[in-house]
């Protein structure tokens, strides 16, 4: 029996953190987090919703808030499972995809421009 511990392997995406880029940004607080962590998901939704009609003059015609969900919502686990996994192949089986549709979905997504360094610093 081996007693050595196995040496993990830490991919690219080990260090993404969407927490942490809106933190960067000055997007969110730590405050703000726990606050919004007492919400539930739907609550949240509803309360962006509310927020962004306010803005648009309470009034989001026009916009197809019901047929966008389906692919706000894949933006979103797309995102989520890439932070929470150390590799995009942790990722790749955390969401059960296949690696021809796991491929296609980075892409259309634009996860990893999402996630990079750059990006941050060309916003701050």
């Amino acid at each position: 029996m081996n007693w050595k511990s196995k040496r993990k392997h830490y991919g690219r995406n080990a260090n993404y953190s969407i927490s942490k880029k809106l933190r960067k940004e000055n997007k969110t607080t730590i405050e703000f987090e726990i606050m919004l962590n007492n919400l539930s998901l739907e609550e949240v939704i509803g309360l962006k919703l509310e927020l962004a009609s306010n803005v648009a003059g309470s009034k989001l015609y026009g916009f197809k808030v019901w047929q966008s969900l389906p692919e706000i919502i894949k933006d979103a686990v797309l995102k989520y499972a890439m932070s929470a996994t150390r590799t995009k192949a942790e990722s790749m089986r955390f969401l059960g995809l296949n690696i021809s549709m796991y491929r296609k979905l980075l892409n259309k997504y634009e996860i990893d421009n999402y996630f990079e360094e750059n990006d941050l610093t060309e916003n701050a």
